[in-house]
């Protein structure tokens, strides 16, 4: 979904009345302090003291709050509240929203407003305190919940029917009742998010996860468990064709399925590298969609626009986060799909070349391969014939050279001991570990990029972690230089060998991986090497392996200009200067980044999964991540260079000449 559109829809949003009927809640935020308060003098117990605290909405409430992010004309609310601080302090909320409360019941006696009481030490959350669990709304409330609803399919373009708490509803004629409404204003939009009742409501379009989804198909599944893709276009399309109105199911990190009368669709999840929090994430998918609907959006529009959204608040910590139009453009500007993560994440299903090690990720069919990229309907495939190739690009570290292997175990350190400062020596396990895991997770998702972007993100890490006092804290140059200092000690040391001749190119190139860019040249390819190393390193490393004049089309490394991505910019300088269109480029790369880069500009991805210690074989974790970044092709190394040849150019045989 491209910016032009995201902003049309916006516009439409604009124009929407939608209202929400559903569990009015308040998330309370306890940040506790670890150092605890007194010892109470009447129990001998040692307190615990807050050390900040803050209220938001959640459940419906949150629903409301992302509604109101994205500026429809009118927001209404039907529901009840207790009388009670945290019900006044939901309301003061409203309020400053500008929320029409007309149809929020306060019920004074038996009712408590439902709030999650949330405290967190040092950034984790401990078990969570409930209030309002045990409440009886009695029959006048649910005679003016009726009426408000009445109200709203009379005066809205779209109404949310959000219920998530045990209990919400303690009288199941009044879903009866609810039905009989519904099915009076067939044409109304009415999105349905239920948590225990999703199998009761009719004549409404359903939003849920895939263990509800699952459990609406009459199969149980347990919360740790992940529902292969398989079963949920089968489980949307199975509820769609019961029900009758378009269907979403949310698969967390790995996006959304949508069902409507044009079949099944899958819109992929967006890979990020922040750190994230997911909890509200499903709200403002909810909220995106109904407004989506209410504007006359489609279906399959209203779910890619709200997967956009939900990229946004996953991304604010400590909170139950909204997504505004502006965020939302921002995330669009440059989106990262994950791809095929079952296949990903399950090497049994893998598909080779016949006869070898040669993975094929897309559907193959002599010499053609199909697929189609993320955005646009399936249906409308565009291929990739594999002898159009005139150009290539290739990643340097990990796809022909292994000079730098053990990069991460170099950077690792260098980040941990940046987080921890002057606590490096004297920080217990437990932060020692989570410094480390956190360093770990960054280093795994961002291998391929410019070494000053991840030390952009280690400032922003170094601040998250609040260790160190900010007058310390250096800037991305001041920690890349501290990196590059200990890796270039251990390049150079492998250097000196090579000249030495203790050790030759072969112990420091990936197997094949030059005679298989030689048979390129020899076809008449025009070869380039693009790196997220500097520049003068990068030339300098290939020259002492001997390979830099492989590359008639130019090297390419970091030059510290964050604006121009190296990878970005040589591929988009190769598709314009020769007027290329994307099945005349492939991209060989062991790293996400390219490969990414590759699939948004339809050129043919060809992940180099390679083990760098042996220098062949498969690396499990690199395919993993290279599949979910939209390799087509997955390969362990160049070693089976003749049929790698074969399969790019079906037409000419296999000699390398």
């Amino acid at each position: 979904m491209n910016q032009q559109r995201i902003r049309e829809i916006l516009a439409q949003i604009e124009k929407v009345t939608v209202a929400v009927y559903g569990d009015f809640c308040l998330d309370a935020y306890w940040m506790l302090d670890p150092k605890g308060s007194e010892v109470s003098e009447e129990t001998g117990l040692h307190a615990r003291a807050v050390a900040r605290h803050y209220y938001s909405l959640g459940g419906a409430s949150n629903v409301v709050a992302n509604l109101a992010a994205l500026k429809p004309q009118k927001i209404l609310v039907i529901g009840v509240i207790g009388d009670d601080i945290f019900g006044r302090e939901l309301r003061r909320q409203f309020d400053q929203l500008g929320i029409d409360t007309t149809h929020l019941v306060i019920q004074r006696e038996g009712f408590d407003t439902v709030a999650f009481g949330k405290p967190y030490l040092e950034e984790v959350e401990e078990p969570r305190i409930d209030f309002g669990f045990f409440n009886r709304r009695s029959a006048a409330t649910d005679r003016a919940l009726l009426d408000g609803i009445r109200h709203a399919l009379q005066t809205a373009d779209a109404l949310i029917a959000n219920q998530q708490v045990p209990g919400g509803i303690t009288n199941l004629g009044f879903i009866d009742e609810a039905n009989r409404l519904f099915h009076e204003f067939p044409d109304k939009v009415v999105l349905l998010d239920s948590r225990h009742y999703g199998d009761k409501f009719q004549h409404i379009y359903r939003k849920t996860n895939d263990r509800e989804a699952a459990r609406l198909n009459g199969v149980q599944v347990g919360r740790d468990e992940t529902v292969p893709l398989a079963d949920m276009r089968k489980y949307a399309d199975n509820l769609y064709r019961k029900f009758h109105r378009p269907v979403f199911l949310t698969r967390g990190p790995r996006g959304i399925v949508a069902a409507d009368s044009g079949g099944v669709h899958e819109i992929p999840g967006i890979q990020l590298l922040k750190k994230l929090d997911p909890v509200g994430a499903g709200d403002t998918v909810t909220s995106a969609l109904a407004l989506c609907l209410g504007a006359g959006v489609p279906p399959v529009e209203a779910a890619e626009f709200a997967n956009l959204a939900a990229a946004v608040t996953v991304q604010k910590l400590f909170q139950t986060g909204t997504a505004s139009g502006a965020e939302i453009l921002d995330v669009a500007k440059d989106p990262d799909f994950i791809y095929q993560p079952e296949l990903a994440a399950d090497p049994r299903q893998a598909r080779y070349f016949p006869g070898t090690e040669i993975e094929v990720c897309e559907n193959w069919n002599n010499g053609i391969l199909e697929y189609w990229n993320i955005g646009e309907r399936a249906g409308s495939s565009p291929i990739i014939p594999f002898s159009s190739l005139r150009h290539a690009v290739f990643d340097n570290d990990g796809t022909i050279s292994t000079l730098r292997q053990g990069w991460e175990q170099i950077m690792a350190p260098v980040m941990m001991k940046a987080i921890l400062g002057d606590q490096y020596q004297t920080a217990d396990d437990r932060l020692f570990d989570k410094v480390r895991r956190r360093v770990l997770e960054y280093i795994d998702q961002s291998t391929g990029i410019q070494t000053l972007v991840q030390m952009e993100a280690l400032v922003g890490i170094v601040r998250e972690f609040g260790l160190v006092p900010p007058e310390k804290i250096l800037d991305r140059f001041g920690y890349k230089k501290l990196y590059n200092d200990a890796l270039m000690a251990l390049v150079g040391e492998r250097i000196a060998r090579l000249r030495r001749g203790q050790l030759d190119v072969t112990d420091f190139t990936v197997k094949g991986a030059v005679a298989f860019a030689q048979a390129l040249r020899q076809r008449g390819v025009t070869l380039y090497l693009a790196s997220g190393t500097d520049h003068a390193d990068v030339v300098a490393e290939t020259t002492a392996l001997g390979f830099a004049d492989l590359f008639n089309g130019g090297i390419y490394g970091a030059t510290g200009d964050l604006d121009n991505c190296s990878k970005k910019m040589v591929l988009d300088r190769i598709l314009a200067a020769n007027r290329l269109s994307g099945p005349e480029l492939a991209v060989f790369g062991d790293g996400p980044v390219e490969l990414r880069e590759c699939r948004k500009r339809g050129g043919l991805a060809v992940g180099v999964a390679s083990d760098e210690v042996r220098r062949h074989g498969l690396n499990p974790e690199k395919r993993a991540r290279l599949i979910k970044a939209g390799a087509h092709l997955v390969i362990p190394d160049f070693s089976q260079r003749d049929a790698l040849l074969r399969l790019l150019f079906p037409e000419t045989g296999s000699s390398s000449g």
